[in-house]
């Protein structure tokens, strides 16, 4: 009599994302060692991310550089602009970059904060004087040169926040703990009105520490040090702030990584992704580790990273980006929920030429690379294929002591047309992994009432393909995955079904 075989159905494959913390024998077969340009689709499957459609034809004035910063302006005329910074130069426009830099001005860096206040677009970095833009004004202007300015160089900062009806800057060359404000309405007057500035020195909760950036939180002012959050309420009334909370221990390494969700502030800590939220009957600060799942391998991007991060958060796409460009990698976290141990779900972008972003009113992500500037959307990366990649935990089919003879393997795909798949198996944490090729056929939805029962299924127009791929080899734990160049077309697993016949112990 024939010995059945013993299945594991991978319903939503990589559910809950990578996971490279926990022992691969030990883990919830939801998980997955890899998921390369992926994210996780409205239905809960594993799914090629987007790419990058280029706008940019003529980057000349790019030179050899990579698009470092780019920013949407608007004011409330309905005036717009797309700003864009690299190779040591200010840029306008997306189809053609046009160097907007002003004559006579030096710049040094390209690590630019440029915010939208009060109807101007200002520009600030460290050791260069703020630029400041309007429709009224027609061009980049040094602000010293703006009508009723008063500016010195401790407001040459590295940050700046529009709040409260003010500019908020600090980390200038010489000094970290001081932060300036500007009078009401008056982004360009530092010494006018309402005007002023304070040290926190003595409120850092460990006794030093640097600002590295600021965020508000309802009328509360966050002020992030390297080593420490400190906290102060009555912000629209800067004269009259009060010391509200402070956090120690727990600090940002990049102000590019920070962003407001609304509901929570995301930010890069040096033990990774962190979030806070307020609680204002208990006045206190819960602090969560939102990248447990990943949390060595993102520790040591921080540790080795050579430049800036770059972070964006979009909630039409429902994740939070982080972009390490000097390795081009970026991580994809999925904010609609949280997992049981309190981390988000995350996956890997690999060989990724995003670098900066920004996110219009409207929904569409702009993308700053080395093609210039484009928008998160279409299936490849300036018309050129990049790698969906997916790797299973280590599957032990329940006794990780018997031997597995793996026979079949039968993903369920959606869409791919005219894509060649790489189905791929191995055991024992080898690095000998067998492949057999798929090529996906020109489909066509089924819909409700066409094709033969468990041939088409009512899809409502979707394509469905499934594979069923003879295997061989065997070993006591097995690894599945497989491999497609993503090219103009979506492509998602919807299951990934294993079947072994399993053996003496070993």
């Amino acid at each position: 009599m024939a010995q059945p075989l013993t299945p594991i159905n991978l319903v939503s494959p990589a559910f809950k994302g990578i996971n490279t913390e926990d022992s691969p024998l030990a883990q919830d077969t939801a998980f997955a060692e890899i998921a390369d340009n992926a994210v996780i689709d409205k239905r809960g499957q594993l799914a090629a991310r987007k790419g990058v459609s280029v706008l940019t034809t003529d980057a000349t004035a790019l030179g050899s550089d990579y698009i470092s910063q780019v920013f949407y302006f608007e004011d409330s005329a309905g005036n717009t602009e797309v700003f864009s910074a690299g190779n040591n130069k200010i840029f306008s426009g997306t189809t053609t970059l046009v160097d907007v830099t002003p004559a006579g001005y030096t710049i040094t860096a390209d690590n630019w904060k440029i915010v939208n206040f009060n109807d101007s677009c200002y520009f600030f970095q460290r050791g260069h004087e703020p630029l400041v833009y309007s429709n009224t004004l027609g061009a980049v202007t040094p602000m010293s040169s703006v009508p009723s300015a008063s500016v010195t160089s401790a407001q040459y900062g590295n940050e700046v926040l529009a709040a409260y009806g003010r500019l908020w800057v600090t980390d200038n060359s010489t000094n970290a703990t001081v932060i300036y404000w500007s009078d009401l309405l008056i982004g360009s007057d530092f010494s006018g009105g309402s005007s002023g500035s304070i040290d926190i020195t003595k409120v850092w909760p460990e006794g030093a520490d640097k600002i590295k950036a600021l965020a508000t939180f309802n009328d509360f002012l966050v002020i992030f040090g390297e080593q420490s959050i400190v906290v102060y309420s009555g912000a629209s009334s800067p004269a009259n702030m009060v010391l509200a909370d402070t956090v120690a221990g727990v600090g940002c390494v990049c102000r590019n990584s920070v962003q407001n969700i609304g509901t929570d502030i995301l930010f890069m800590s040096q033990s990774g992704l962190r979030g806070f939220t307020r609680t204002i009957q208990e006045k206190s600060m819960p602090l969560t580790d939102l990248s447990r799942n990943i949390k060595q391998e993102l520790i040591q991007q921080l540790l080795t990273r050579t430049g800036p991060t770059h972070s964006v958060y979009s909630p039409e796409n429902y994740f939070y980006l982080i972009t390490f460009s000097d390795t081009n990698i970026t991580y994809c976290f999925d904010l609609r929920g949280q997992l049981e141990n309190g981390a988000y779900r995350v996956t890997r972008w690999i060989a990724c030429p995003f670098v900066c972003y920004d996110r219009k009113d409207d929904g569409t992500v702009y993308i700053g690379s080395r093609y210039g500037i484009g928008t998160y959307s279409g299936y490849s990366d300036n018309n050129l294929a990049f790698p969906f990649r997916y790797a299973s935990p280590s599957l032990t089919f329940g006794d990780s002591s018997r031997l597995k003879i793996l026979k079949k393997l039968r993903p369920v795909l959606i869409n791919g047309a005219g894509y060649r798949v790489g189905i791929k198996w191995s055991y024992d944490f080898g690095e000998a992994v067998r492949t057999a090729f798929i090529d996906i056929d020109a489909q066509y939805p089924a819909y409700f009432n066409e094709g033969e029962f468990n041939v088409a299924e009512f899809t409502k127009g979707t394509a469905l393909s499934k594979i069923n791929v003879n295997t061989t080899g065997d070993g006591s734990v097995v690894t599945v995955g497989l491999e497609a160049q993503i090219n103009g077309q979506p492509l998602s697993i919807q299951e990934f079904n294993v079947l072994a016949l399993i053996g003496k112990t070993v």
